[in-house]
């Protein structure tokens, strides 16, 4: 580093000036105050003071860079001043441009707040004119009003009378400083006009004068009188229904008296009468909907609702009551019930009810139960689709279809039907079963397709009502009719005895007790299907009826006992089956029982003559086309599969046993494959079912005693078995190696399987 002539130090080439402005705030001392000169003075230590010179060398240099700096920048400040005092002329004239801009604009404020002020007074000059000018003309109306009132009435024009006062009210209403003469003259005239019209609407009722009830009741809207009018032409509709109702009730009670009295056959219609009384409810509420809406909005079309089921309860009830006096239902219902106590004492001779009138009476009450279902379903629709009627009145209005009288009736007349449809089921499933008869060309009796018919017409019916109960009673019967008296008519033929006898009478197949036998198998098959077609029915519909998540889990709590009746009849069918089977295998069990004298260690003239003359496979398969394949035809076609396969079962096993008691030569195992393949595909063209998993332990014995050698099993055991899945068990394979007479016991027990 050098020095300059002041005695400065400058800074040597490469240093930083950053470094001198550190020392700057780095110094032990504050240079250039009075500290530092007090400091430097009581210094005594030569090191000390050679240290302190130093750093006020640094110091000074830092000093001369930031000066340099300072100095630098001269240039560009001068320039920006120039800048500066040339913005400010600019600015001053700016300045005087804006305040003579905020003067003219202050002065344009005062003016227009001066303009405004003027408008204002103006407008609120003319608003006062303009309500002036209106109680002027509404004082001119007023007595148009009354003058047009006094001379409406003398010229019986009621309508013109109404319209006037409804004016004058709604000016009265609009202005309440009227003259008091000028509203005593009217209320006058008023109150008139509500007598004319009253007394007028009064004569027309009585009369029926239909047009001119209509006329007069929309006088009542303009006079005020809105819940008044409601209630006049809500009663006149009752009347007039209740006349219709009560002259058809009439009729039909008097042709009843005719039957009864004349033994007369003349068809007494209640759901006629029933289908009128409803169709004149509905009716009445649809054509008069504009004058309800007119009286009091929606609100009335509601009233007029609950009004006229209340004509509907009465009514209504009147006749389903007569109905199930006329139909002696309660008579009825006492002797079934009487009946049902002795339910297991089938074909009692006590006499009961003709199930076909039975049927009849069925029809008649579903019809009549639909009816007033159908009914409520449109009526509560209706109040539930008007938007601006009062929150309280929905519910009350639904509650009174729901629990009135009517609905009682109908709660009473279900548990009639519920009585009489039990009992229509189960004699008729009882005579279905007791008039059972072979059917030319089917596979099944009788019996199974009448039985079914009678429990999906008796389940839809009941369906048919839309009650929930209905449903579960009705089908908490046909299930019991199955799981009892149906499943014990199935089993009859099954459980007679010798059977066995009776099907091989003379050593042959008896043709007439075959079809008996596979008759009943097949009976309990198709049922066993029948059932599930017919719960897959029933859940369906009932989920179209009852939509209500309880409903459904009530209704498929039921259906799931016919769930159990399917298996328990599948079951039964089992039993079936391998009774048969028991009859069949003794017929074929000789032919099995002479393979264990054929020899399998073969020599290759004894293999070539195998392939010749078999030894016994094709004689064990005539047995079973001699014993079984005439009953195909007589079968359905999953019995007779379910019987191949029970006697597969039976061959497979008893050849197993066989084979595990034999020795092998190769030639021996060869001889076994191919004994199997032939087996499996005979069997395969019997049954439209698989066949080889039956034959797979058979066959699998056949591979490992065809092997070379031991260690070969190895290829196709453990990870290398590829697709094939080993029914036989480890210890197994090692028995099946030790029969072939050429393979060492000690190789086949070093084997790691």
């Amino acid at each position: 580093m050098g020095s300059t002539p002041n005695g400065s130090i400058t800074p040597g080439d490469g240093e930083n000036p950053r470094h001198h402005q550190d020392l700057l705030s780095s110094s032990s001392i504050k240079f250039g105050t009075s500290e530092a000169l007090d400091h430097v003075r009581a210094l005594t230590d030569v090191g000390a003071m050679t240290r302190l010179l130093h750093e006020c060398i640094a110091y000074q240099r830092a000093l001369d860079l930031e000066l340099d700096s300072l100095l630098s920048q001269r240039s560009d400040l001068d320039k920006q001043l120039l800048h500066l005092q040339k913005s400010a002329e600019v600015l001053e004239i700016v300045k005087a441009e804006s305040d003579h801009m905020l003067s003219n604009v202050s002065s344009t404020a005062d003016l227009a707040d001066h303009v405004s002020g003027k408008v204002r007074e103006l407008d609120f000059a003319q608003s006062r004119v303009k309500s002036t000018l209106q109680r002027l003309d509404a004082i001119v109306e007023r007595g148009n009003c009354i003058d047009g009132v006094k001379k409406a009435l003398e010229g019986e024009d009621y309508e013109a009378a109404a319209n006037y006062v409804k004016t004058f009210l709604q000016i009265d209403d609009k202005y309440k400083d009227s003259g008091s003469d000028q509203r005593e003259q009217l209320m006058e005239s008023k109150k008139k006009l509500e007598g004319i019209v009253r007394k007028r609407l009064s004569a027309a009722v009585d009369q029926r004068d239909h047009p001119t009830i209509l006329r007069f009741i929309r006088l009542y809207t303009p006079l005020g009188l809105e819940e008044e009018g409601l209630q006049i032409y809500v009663a006149y509709l009752k009347k007039v229904i209740g006349m219709r109702s009560r002259l058809e009730f009439e009729n039909m009670v008097e042709l009843m008296e005719q039957n009864v009295a004349g033994g007369g056959q003349s068809q007494v219609n209640f759901v006629g009468c029933l289908t009128n009384l409803f169709k004149d409810i509905v009716l009445a509420v649809e054509e008069n909907n504009e004058i309800l809406r007119g009286l009091c909005g929606e609100d009335g079309i509601v009233y007029a609702i609950c009004e006229l089921q209340e004509e509907c309860d009465s009514r209504g009830s009147l006749i389903l009551k007569k109905y199930m006096e006329y139909r002696t239902l309660p008579q009825l219902s006492s002797e079934i019930n009487a009946q049902n106590k002795n339910l297991l004492a089938v074909g009692v001779g006590s006499e009961g009810p003709d199930p076909r009138e039975v049927e009849l009476y069925l029809e008649e009450i579903l019809s009549l139960m639909q009816l007033g279902e159908d009914y409520t379903e449109f009526m509560v629709s209706k109040i539930k689709g008007l938007t601006s009627v009062d929150p309280e009145l929905v519910p009350r209005a639904t509650k009174a279809f729901r629990s009135g009288s009517f609905s009682k009736v109908v709660q009473e007349i279900t548990g009639f039907y519920v009585v009489l449809e039990g009992f229509f089921m189960v004699e008729n499933v009882r005579k279905a079963i007791r008039i059972d008869e072979h059917v030319p060309d089917s596979l099944t009796t009788s019996m199974v397709d009448d039985v079914f018919y009678v429990l999906q017409s008796c389940l839809r019916r009941a369906i048919s009502t839309s009650n929930i109960s209905s449903v579960i009673a009705v089908l908490s019967g046909a299930s019991s009719l199955l799981g009892n008296e149906y499943h014990d008519a199935l089993q009859q033929k099954m459980r007679e005895p010798n059977l066995s006898a009776k099907l091989f009478a003379g050593g042959v197949g008896v043709q007439k007790t075959g079809i008996e036998i596979a008759t009943a198998l097949n009976n309990i098959d198709v049922s066993s299907e029948y059932v599930l077609k017919l719960r897959h029915e029933i859940e369906e519909q009932s989920a179209e009826v009852f939509p209500a998540p309880g409903d459904r889990e009530r209704v498929k709590s039921c259906l799931s006992e016919l769930g159990d009746i399917s298996n328990t009849f599948k079951q039964a069918l089992l039993a079936g089956m391998e009774q048969i089977v028991a009859t069949v295998t003794p017929r074929i069990r000789p032919v099995l029982d002479s393979v264990a004298t054929i020899s399998y260690e073969l020599s290759e003239a004894e293999y070539a003559d195998n392939e010749v003359n078999d030894p016994w496979v094709q004689r064990l398969l005539h047995a079973v086309e001699t014993n079984v394949a005439w009953l195909q035809p007589l079968m359905t076609a999953n019995n007779y599969d379910s019987f191949v396969h029970l006697v597969i079962d039976f061959i497979v096993k008893r050849l197993e046993v066989i084979m595990m008691q034999k020795r092998f030569s190769q030639l021996g195992g060869l001889q076994l494959d191919r004994d199997a393949r032939t087996l499996v595909s005979h069997f395969s063209g019997m049954t439209q079912r698989t066949v080889r998993d039956k034959f797979a332990r058979l066959t699998q014995m056949a591979t490992i005693l065809n092997l070379e050698k031991v260690s070969e099993i190895l290829d196709f055991w453990g990870e290398n078995s590829g697709p094939m899945t080993w029914r036989l068990t480890p210890a197994e394979v090692r028995r099946v190696l030790g029969l072939r007479v050429d393979f060492k016991p000690e190789a086949i027990a070093a084997l790691k399987l």
